[in-house]
């Protein structure tokens, strides 16, 4: 049984359709990545899943529960956790504290849990009583990665987890990205990185106009001439 399906999914703002067909689905244990061209309804797949916006037509299913249209604060309470490409961490706040926030919906002791992420991600340890914001792109992203891990999610969602950084930190959140995965976490990452994306992917999507138009393994993609022509021109 998969962790997430996405059926044949309809989706978009008001009357505007973005998404026209779309299906994918994430198994356990996978990293899936979705690829495409701006514009192509990569990051709208999972706002959609994530119930930030209307589906129109389709279904989205928690391994054996539809879930389409549920709104995000039920969605997170059953398991499924969404890193948004921007505006992912409370920066007047201390490392500790957004890690705090992430476990709001907890009943049982958290603790554990945050000694776990810091074990997962030793730079927040250390960092942990400074405020967010003055961490670097990359710190920052870790700090909403760690956020979301602290409800132990069935599946995490990540909306360009590498815009905007560094080519070191690049590296480093794809190597934290299939970190998470090991502990056994699911994941479904939307990215523009795409040569970066595809080598540490078990399977990928390409997305083309709000349609499927490719998918395979991340080493097929990779071996793929119309994909290599399309998106791995320069070197992520």
């Amino acid at each position: 049984m998969s962790v997430l399906r996405l059926q044949d999914i309809d989706a978009g703002y008001g009357d505007s359709p973005i998404l026209r067909g779309v299906s994918l689905h994430v198994d356990p244990g996978e990293v899936v990545v979705v690829i495409g061209p701006n514009g192509a309804g990569k990051s709208t797949a999972l706002k959609a899943v994530f119930g930030l916006l209307n589906i129109t037509a389709g279904k989205v299913l928690l391994e054996d529960r539809e879930i389409t249209n549920t709104p995000p604060e039920r969605v997170v309470r059953q398991g499924v956790c969404y890193v948004p490409q921007t505006g992912n961490v409370f920066v007047s706040l201390t490392v500790q504290e957004n890690l705090e926030m992430g476990a709001y919906v907890r009943r049982d002791d958290w603790r554990p849990r945050l000694k776990e992420i810091y074990e997962m991600f030793p730079d927040l340890a250390e960092k942990r009583n400074q405020p967010a914001g003055s961490l670097s792109g990359g710190q920052r992203q870790m700090v909403a990665m760690g956020k979301a891990l602290m409800l132990d999610p069935r599946i995490l969602l990540l909306d360009e987890p590498t815009a905007g950084l560094s080519p070191r930190y690049r590296g480093e959140i794809f190597q934290t990205v299939k970190r998470i995965n090991a502990a056994g976490v699911p994941i479904l990452m939307v990215e523009q990185n795409a040569r970066q994306a595809l080598a540490i992917a078990d399977r990928a999507y390409v997305l083309v106009d709000g349609q499927n138009r490719h998918e395979g393994t991340g080493a097929q993609l990779l071996a793929d001439p119309e994909v290599a022509r399309m998106f791995l021109g320069a070197k992520g």
